[in-house]
């Protein structure tokens, strides 16, 4: 096991140990200020009997969804990193950083796809949620490393996407085109999970790990697809994609971020 999965491991289960209300209640107040969280669609952080429990905080209430069907949203509370549209072999990770995309999603792709890299931060809202109305066929399980995500770590390390342990949602959209779903792991990031696939365990398998479904997953836009234990990232690939972003730019789950034909 590699060195960043084991401190994951170590960090996981600190994270998910329920202290004493009053000491617990103190750890939570820490990290909020450390990280300076916003607190506002959320429970108090006197009300999570863990750090997991803040770090996997639910919204109070239901933020709003465009219902126009080509309408894309964000599908999580996070700084856009990259966007543009990959070769049939390579995209970015950041500026000046490529990685293949046939090692990331574990298949080659007939042809250039839009993409956008959605880097969720510790601090930021960690469950992420579908950009539209899909068909889920296929979820791939891939071990790796657990390397940092943040913005020093993209420029230091090559592939790191590719590298580091994820899973990949296979899916179709309203109109028939293919998209990918990457959710990624990174340091203190020792699970990633699929609401829809219980068999999903990251950090948890040595190996690589495929389920298809004859009958395909039917999820609606802004339905929630899993979280984060921590800040990672999401990479989305779609076929067809007229994004209204920008790098750089900071995006909260279900705003509009574009078009899909």
């Amino acid at each position: 096991m590699n060195l960043s999965n084991k401190i994951s491991r170590l960090f996981g289960h600190f994270a998910s140990y329920e202290f004493p209300s009053p000491l617990q209640n103190l750890i939570n107040a820490v990290y909020v200020k450390i990280f300076h969280i916003e607190l506002g669609e959320f429970a108090p952080a006197s009300s999570y009997a863990s750090l997991n429990a803040l770090f996997t905080r639910a919204l109070t209430s239901e933020r709003t969804i465009n219902p126009n069907p080509i309408v894309l949203v964000a599908p999580c509370d996070s700084l856009i990193t990259q966007m543009g549209k990959s070769t049939q072999k390579n995209a970015l990770q950041i500026k000046g950083m490529e990685y293949s995309v046939e090692e990331l999603l574990g298949q080659k792709l007939d042809r250039e796809f839009y993409y956008i890299n959605f880097y969720l931060s510790p601090k930021d809202y960690h469950r992420y949620h579908a950009p539209c109305d899909m068909e889920i066929y296929e979820v791939r399980y891939f071990g790796g490393e657990l390397l940092p995500v943040n913005l020093p770590s993209l420029q230091k390390n090559q592939s790191l996407f590719a590298r580091n342990e994820r899973v990949v949602v296979v899916g179709k959209t309203s109109t028939n085109k293919w998209l990918y779903f990457v959710a990624i792991g990174a340091l203190n990031v020792g699970s990633i999970v699929m609401h829809f696939e219980s068999r999903v365990e990251s950090n948890a398998k040595s190996h690589d790990i495929c389920y298809t479904y004859r009958t395909p997953i039917t999820i609606k836009k802004g339905e929630e697809l899993g979280m984060f234990k921590m800040g990672s990232t999401i990479v989305l690939f779609m076929e067809q994609m007229i994004p209204d972003v920008h790098i750089n730019e900071k995006v909260k789950f279900a705003q509009d971020i574009g078009t899909h034909t």
